[in-house]
């Protein structure tokens, strides 16, 4: 199966503006709740991406995002 290229073209800024409210609320979080336990950390990213409107990260990312910031924040990917 091939994919159009105009298809990639149009789901680009789609993607790319999906993945900086992403990189914001984890950023958000890990100045905020950087270290802290795992359940505030998660409780704290699950309402910033839900403020960034970017609640539809799936839960094992969302698990490992909150694992990183409470045990290293200076880790993280973005």
């Amino acid at each position: 199966m091939t994919t159009d290229p105009s298809e990639y073209d149009k789901a680009m800024p789609i993607v790319t503006a999906h993945l900086a409210k992403v990189e914001r609320a984890v950023s958000r979080t890990g100045i905020s709740h950087g270290r802290q336990s795992y359940g505030t950390v998660r409780q704290a990213l699950v309402e910033a991406l839900r403020d960034e409107r970017a609640q539809d990260v799936p839960p094992s990312v969302v698990d490992e995002l909150a694992r990183r910031i409470s045990e290293d924040p200076d880790m993280l990917p973005f």
